[in-house]
């Protein structure tokens, strides 16, 4: 009789097990997650970035720590569309947030924490490095030679070394030298700036790199006040029935209105100042036209007149009785009221039919 090899299923650790349950909770508790990159991150910005998480968004966010193919199959189990994806975009040594943030807001807040670090060779200043008079606190000997060899002026004093005056010891644009990196960490000056990159996040099954995270806020304001504007010129040119885009319409018909009328010579007490300076504006045209002609004619440019000026009052010496002047007002009304058709059929002849 053969005896027969039976290969024993490997058991899954219950650790393992148990990370990817609470795995699966968070992602169907949390519909946004984000993949931080961890293979430079140090434990203090982490920490930092932590605290400032918890603090401002309490249990709206949770950071974890864990395998890769943890977290993928986590993401399959719970249903998450996308989860395959992930699978070949997550490589090497990660962090992830789970949240309930929309992820634009959430890469904005995560990028601008930010800590002082070190400068490093090779890196590329970009504001001006500067040392005080101070002291240092280091003893002398052969660290003397050091700032020597970077121009930094000092003294011996009390048996340490001083700067004896302000240095600037690298301008925007240099290159950070191997020598000044070592003096500026020795002196506790840490120049440059560390903090988290999110590599991409995931939102409903919808990978969203850097890029398409970053937005500038300035440009989008400015595109949002231009789409409203917008909207509400269209709005209101098809006279939207909404009390705010209504009041423009009827301002914009009213103008429109008031155009026809003045280019149609339709006199009415809106219009008439408007026909008439319009009139002198095309009579003066043809009279520049006429060139020399128009002198040798007699005729010239006429200056715009303000419409319906008032009558000259006369002396009072020259006014006459009571009764006579409201005569005289009556006459003048007759006239006024027979105005407005004289003038159109008159004004009629210098805008054409």
């Amino acid at each position: 009789m053969g005896m027969r090899l039976v290969q024993k299923k490997r058991e899954i650790p219950r650790n393992k097990k148990e990370e990817v349950e609470e795995l699966e909770r968070l992602f169907k508790e949390y519909p946004v997650l984000a993949v931080i990159d961890a293979s430079s991150l140090s434990a203090t910005l982490l920490q930092k970035v932590k605290y400032f998480l918890k603090k401002k968004y309490g249990d709206s966010i949770v950071i974890k720590s864990t395998k890769n193919n943890l977290l993928v199959l986590a993401a399959k189990l719970a249903g998450i569309k996308g989860a395959e994806d992930l699978e070949s975009k997550i490589k090497g040594q990660k962090i992830f947030i789970f949240s309930k943030l929309n992820p634009f807001i959430l890469y904005s807040q995560v990028t601008k924490i930010k800590l002082p670090a070190p400068a490093k060779a090779g890196m590329k200043v970009e504001k001006e490095i500067a040392v005080e008079p101070m002291d240092t606190k280091l003893p002398p000997g052969p660290l003397l030679s050091a700032f020597g060899k970077l121009r930094i002026p000092t003294k011996v004093q009390g048996g340490t070394i001083w700067i004896a005056k302000r240095t600037v010891l690298a301008k925007p644009g240099d290159v950070i030298t191997e020598d000044l990196a070592s003096m500026l960490q020795r002196l506790g000056i840490y120049p440059a700036e560390e903090g988290i990159s999110i590599e991409f996040a995931l939102d409903n099954g919808v990978i969203l790199g850097a890029q398409q995270l970053k937005i500038d806020v300035e440009q989008y304001a400015v595109q949002l006040a231009q789409a409203f504007s917008m909207a509400i010129g269209f709005a209101s040119e098809i006279a939207y029935p909404e009390p705010d885009v209504l009041k423009l319409s009827i301002a914009k018909a009213f103008r429109k209105a008031l155009a026809v009328a003045t280019e149609t010579a339709f006199v009415t007490p809106e219009t008439a100042e408007a026909i008439i300076s319009a009139a002198l504006k095309r009579a003066n045209a043809i009279v520049l036209a006429m060139g020399e002609k128009a002198k040798e004619l007699g005729i010239e440019a006429v200056a715009p007149v303000a419409v319906a000026a008032a009558p000259a009052t006369q002396p009072a010496a020259e006014q006459k009785p009571k009764e006579e002047k409201k005569e005289e007002k009556a006459e003048e009304e007759e006239k006024k009221e027979l105005s407005e058709e004289e003038l159109s059929s008159g004004l009629g002849a210098l805008f054409g039919p």
